[in-house]
C-alpha cells in the first residue's frame, strides 16, 4: 500500500523526517511535496537533513533517506591514477583548483551531463535558479577543476557551519570531477569536517570510499557541525598535503 504524501504550503515548516517513506515504499526517503525553493526553505531543509529532488513536470519533492550515503573524509580512496593527477595539480601552474569563480557554469554543466540509468536531469531550470540564489547568499559553493584556463570539471555543494552537503559533479576530462572532490576532501580535512553528505548510494561514490550510515547518526553529525564556525571557502595549495606526502623543502 502506498503511504500518503504530505503536501506543504509555501510557509509551512517541514514535518519530522520520521514521516519519510520507508524502504518498503515505492519511493524510499520521500518526505513531502510542494512548498517553494526559496533560500530560507533550502537552508531549513539542509539543516534538517532534507534535500529537494524532482524531474521536470513534477512538483517540488523533498527527501530524507535512511540510510544516508556519506563520505568520511578520512576514508576517501585515492586511487593511483588520481594520485598522479593530483600531483600535477599541486605542481603545474596550468592546473588549478578554484572555488566559487563560476558557480553558474558548474551547476549548468552538472545539469547537462548524461548519467547511466537516467533519461533526463533533476537539475531542472527551477533548481538552477534556486541554487544560484543560494550561492549568492553564501551557502552554495562550487569546487572547480581548471586546466590551461579552461573549466574541465567540478562539483557544487552546500556549506552550513562545518556541515557539507555534496550535490552533483561533472567532468569533461579524465578525473576532472574526482580532482574537485579530492580538493573538497582536502579542504574539509584541513578544517575539521568529518563527513561530506552524498545523499544516496551509487557505485561511483562507493568506489571513492563513501558508505551508508543511519539517518539518526547522520542528523546527529549535521546538528553539531552546522552551528560551528563557517568554513573558509578558499582552497590553499597546502591542503594537498592532507592527501599527498608533503613536498620536501630540502
Amino acid at each position: 500500500m502506498t503511504p500518503s504524501l504530505i503536501w506543504l504550503d509555501p510557509e509551512e515548516p517541514f514535518p519530522s523526517v520520521s514521516h519519510a517513506w520507508g524502504a518498503d515504499s515505492p519511493a524510499p526517503g520521500l518526505l513531502a511535496a510542494g512548498a517553494t525553493l526559496d533560500v530560507w526553505r533550502l537552508k531549513a531543509a539542509y539543516a534538517n537533513g532534507i534535500f529537494p529532488w524532482f524531474s521536470q513536470g513534477q512538483p517540488n519533492l523533498w527527501w530524507s533517506p535512511d540510510p544516508r550515503m556519506v563520505l568520511h573524509v578520512d576514508e576517501f580512496r585515492l586511487h593511483r591514477s588520481l594520485r598522479r593527477t593530483l600531483q600535477k595539480f599541486r605542481l603545474l601552474p596550468s592546473c588549478e583548483v578554484r572555488i566559487d569563480s563560476h558557480f553558474g557554469a558548474v551547476i549548468r554543466n552538472c545539469s547537462q551531463i548524461a548519467r547511466s540509468g537516467q533519461s533526463g536531469t533533476w537539475i531542472v531550470p527551477a533548481m538552477v535558479d534556486a541554487y544560484e540564489r543560494l550561492h549568492e547568499a553564501g551557502t552554495a559553493h562550487s569546487i572547480e577543476t581548471w586546466v590551461n584556463g579552461q573549466l574541465v570539471g567540478g562539483l557544487y555543494c552546500i556549506g552550513m557551519g562545518r556541515a557539507v552537503f555534496g550535490e552533483s559533479m561533472f567532468a569533461h576530462a579524465t578525473d576532472a570531477s574526482k580532482v574537485a572532490l579530492a580538493a573538497l576532501v582536502a579542504l574539509c580535512r584541513a578544517q575539521g569536517v568529518s563527513i561530506i553528505d552524498c545523499q544516496q548510494n551509487t557505485a561511483h561514490l562507493a568506489s571513492l570510499g563513501a558508505r551508508e550510515i543511519s539517518r539518526e547518526d547522520f542528523l546527529a553529525v549535521v546538528q553539531e557541525a552546522r552551528i560551528k564556525e563557517e568554513l573558509d571557502w578558499s582552497f590553499k595549495p597546502v591542503y594537498w598535503d592532507t592527501l599527498l606526502p608533503p613536498i620536501s623543502s630540502a
